[in-house]
């Protein structure tokens, strides 16, 4: 039995039609969608498997919608007994491995993605702005542009990738410089607000309270967070390092680094679609990377256990 490091994806994932095979096939997981849909107060299975699209992606929709998809796909990686020796999320998925490792109980888990959505959704009407995602420019020279423009890192996804934040005026005017000082690519964002960014301190503001309404045990198995790249020690860190990172950048190549560094070299992507599957490949191509959504990637994945 191999050692996996289970990683969480986050907002952008989605799709209509996610985790309709497992809640299909799985008892366990329709029960997990009937809890889901009491804590929520909403009809989660709807949005999930019907959408449409245009509803679905809204960020106060999406952010449960995808937790809850990612701890469908982890209930039946369980029923398989296969359990992560460590975990990591990208942003909204952080919550996710927040689950995973026992640090918080499941409608702790699915109140805060719920109210951290809705936040930052207001957020945005309030603040507008959007992302861009710089391809091939050294972190460095980007991080020298933000300064300049008045943008911000967002994402530090892999050396290849940096997603860029704030205003528009802003995040348009560090695209410009990127391209000029030799991005390979600029690539605006199709995302409804500059998330990670100060525009975001009235989401923060707002979700502190709910964070400390919430019970934090000490994790059970190590997660790395987005924030710093390091595994908290204490239940108490947590809720601090989630407060933070709605507006500092999310490091994820630092954080799967660190993860690396340690010792891990089996992957997992637990939840829809492959994004951080495709992302560890440029990180390091030497380590291992599968995903677990549908029955295929299932089936792929316990061949390989």
């Amino acid at each position: 039995m191999k050692n996996w490091a289970f990683l969480f994806p986050g907002q952008g994932s989605q799709y209509v039609g996610m985790g309709r095979e497992f809640h299909d096939n799985y008892v366990e997981v329709r029960e997990l969608f009937e809890n889901a849909n009491d804590i929520l107060k909403m009809d989660i299975k709807k949005l999930c498997f019907e959408g449409p699209d245009e509803v679905l992606v809204l960020t106060e929709n999406v952010q449960p919608a995808i937790t809850l998809i990612n701890l469908a796909c982890l209930t039946v990686l369980r029923l398989h007994e296969i359990y992560p020796a460590a975990a990591a999320g990208h942003s909204l998925g952080e919550y996710s491995a927040l689950y995973a490792a026992g640090a918080i109980n499941l409608q702790d888990t699915l109140k805060l993605v719920q109210h951290r959505g809705k936040f930052m959704q207001e957020a945005a009407i309030i603040e507008p702005g959007g992302m861009a995602a710089i391809m091939d420019l050294e972190e460095e020279k980007i991080r020298e542009i933000c300064t300049l423009s008045g943008a911000q890192i967002a994402n530090v996804n892999c050396v290849e990738q940096v997603i860029i934040t704030g205003p528009e005026v802003e995040v348009n005017s560090a695209a410009v410089l990127c391209e000029k000082a030799g991005a390979k690519k600029c690539i605006r964002l199709n995302v409804s607000g500059p998330w990670h960014s100060r525009c975001m301190e009235y989401a923060r503001e707002k979700f502190n309270p709910v964070l400390r309404e919430c019970v934090f045990k000490d994790l059970q198995i190590p997660v790395v967070n987005n924030v710093d790249g390091e595994i908290p020690q204490a239940a108490s860190e947590i809720p601090d390092k989630l407060s933070r990172q709605i507006c500092n950048p999310v490091l994820w190549r630092q954080s799967m680094e660190r993860l690396i560094g340690a010792g891990f070299n089996h992957f997992v992507e637990v939840g829809p679609k492959k994004v951080l599957r495709g992302l560890m490949r440029r990180i390091d191509r030497n380590v291992k990377v599968l995903s677990v959504e549908d029955d295929a990637s299932l089936a792929t994945f316990l061949q390989a256990n």
